[in-house]
């Protein structure tokens, strides 16, 4: 989705701050800050949600005059939660879930909402995973009206980019001080970690990284360069690599979430953290490096529950995997790059889930996920 001519600066530099965010928890407040700007708004933040459990935490905010009050979130409770259920990275607004009338007479709103001038929140599905679910949020005020088509498209441009940052920076936590131990601090982590060119040479592996090349089932390094197993998912990190060669914006929706599957048939998720300007530049990274892969095993909350869901429905080995992906990969698009495959192939395997589970929306394939892998509804 293109980005016009006058906000392309603006946008560029967003994004180098929401990237920043993923390796320096401090520099939230700034990305959500510009982020609620860029989409149209007096303020937002990060909303997380955990499986059963009514509230939302909010790690990091910007432009709340009042805190949220919780004990009258029970009023637009399936609203609140609404927002929690939608596709990942798809914009989702309040005016699209409750009548205007009826939210204006709900306490929720009187107490909280008008005296602040706040007239929609409008929102996208940044994390998701079978235990609980996150969003970018931005709260409309009366001055900027409802959510429109303007401030949809705003946010489905920033949405990708503040995912990638989330899903990076749940896999560690710095502190602005270790900023510059960056290499040295990402040989603790228990994902594998690789530094690479433009042209995918691998100049730093982490311990785990290491040995995930040692094992050679997912990846491995072949004449220097970092190389998957599977021809399609390396013909994808090469370009991947190529994209954040040329800055952040240049990424865009590429590698937020790229399924590998190693010889031994164990499913990895990769994720590319752009390294080419900001506070990742400046963190003690070897100046050719342009991207940080980060590769972990995928794999549901409890034991067998894929194998569980796959039983129980009767699905096919490319079904369920397809199923899987929506809740680790995304939507069709993303899923059908991520495979090497056509839109249709997966939109065909998508309608038979729909068709042998019951289910009418991704969502609903997301929930179903989560209910096998969680061993208590709440």
């Amino acid at each position: 989705m293109p980005v016009s001519p006058g906000d392309q600066l603006e946008f560029s530099d967003l994004i180098g701050v929401v990237y920043d965010a993923a390796i320096d928890a401090s520099r939230w407040q700034d990305a959500i800050a510009g982020a609620a700007r860029f989409v149209g708004g007096v303020g937002g933040g990060l909303f997380c949600k955990d499986v059963g459990v009514q509230h939302a935490a909010i790690p990091h905010g910007f432009g709340f005059q009042r805190p949220l009050p919780v004990e009258l979130f029970g009023e637009i409770y399936p609203a609140a939660v609404a927002h929690f259920q939608g596709d990942l990275e798809e914009p989702i607004a309040t005016a699209d879930l409750i009548p205007r009338d009826e939210l204006t007479r709900t306490s929720f709103y009187r107490q909280w909402a008008e005296p602040q001038g706040l007239v929609d929140f409008l929102s996208a599905v940044v994390d998701r995973t079978t235990m609980r679910a996150a969003i970018f949020g931005v709260f409309r005020h009366q001055a900027d009206g409802i959510a429109d088509d303007h401030a949809r498209r705003q946010m489905k441009l920033i949405a990708p980019h503040i995912r990638r940052s989330v899903l990076i920076g749940r896999m560690f936590e710095f502190r602005a001080a270790e900023v510059a131990t960056f290499v040295d601090t990402l040989d603790g982590l228990d994902a594998g970690m690789f530094l690479v060119d433009i042209g995918g040479r691998l100049i730093h592996a982490n311990a785990a990284g290491n040995a995930l090349l040692a094992a050679g089932a997912v990846l491995s390094s072949t004449g220097g360069r970092l190389v998957a197993r599977d021809t399609q998912a390396d013909r994808a990190l090469r370009e991947v690599f190529a994209s954040a060669g040329q800055g952040d914006a240049a990424l865009g929706t590429r590698g937020i979430a790229m399924p590998l599957t190693g010889s031994d048939g164990e499913r990895y998720v990769a994720h590319a953290l752009p390294l080419t300007s900001g506070a990742r530049c400046r963190a003690g990274i070897v100046n050719t490096a342009v991207a940080a892969l980060f590769v972990r095993k995928a794999s549901l909350a409890l034991p067998f529950a894929s194998q569980a869901i796959g039983s129980a429905f009767k699905l096919t080995p490319t079904e369920l995997r397809v199923l899987l992906a929506i809740v680790e990969v995304g939507g069709v698009p993303e899923i059908a790059s991520a495979f090497g495959v056509a839109d249709t192939t997966i939109r065909t395997h998508v309608s038979n889930l729909f068709e042998k589970t019951g289910a009418a929306r991704q969502a609903d394939l997301v929930r179903l996920v989560a209910e096998y892998a969680t061993p208590l509804a709440g």
